[in-house]
């Protein structure tokens, strides 16, 4: 099974998703989206995919997204993409990509419906909470 995770090394929820795809038993395709930004195409494809807007898919905090006056509800995406093209960090992670489907996994445990063994059992993230699942789907 071939996963990818756009992922933020920096990112606590990046992390522990991260960590729940290793539990499953797969090693995924990891892509540091801030070192290598995904195209303008990838991102429509990604947030499609995902089931969100684009708009759904920024991110706000600790983004210039205030200060770029990214909250105006009359910026189409192509000006979206344009924010998130100069930076990179506006697109929300972690989004993760498997034969069954893509999903933005906030909160990490999201990952679970799209991993082919979502039967992890527990998982302690790195805030002391416990998931995972133990039942067969």
């Amino acid at each position: 099974m071939t996963v990818t995770i756009y992922h933020n090394p920096d990112c606590g929820t990046s992390r522990n998703t991260l960590a729940m795809i290793r539990q499953s038993g797969v090693e995924p395709d990891v892509i540091d989206y801030l070192r290598t930004p995904p195209s303008r195409e990838r991102i429509v494809t990604l947030v499609a995919a995902a089931g969100l807007t684009l708009r759904a898919a920024l991110r706000q905090k600790d983004t210039p997204y205030a200060a770029l006056g990214l909250d105006d509800p009359g910026l189409d995406d192509e000006a979206l993409l344009d924010a998130i093209a100069e930076h990179p960090i506006l697109l929300n992670r972690p989004f993760v990509v498997t034969p069954l489907g893509a999903r933005l996994c906030r909160p990490s445990e999201v990952v679970l419906e799209i991993l082919e063994n979502p039967d992890i059992g527990p998982f302690t993230k790195e805030d002391g909470e416990v998931v995972g699942r133990g039942d067969a789907r």
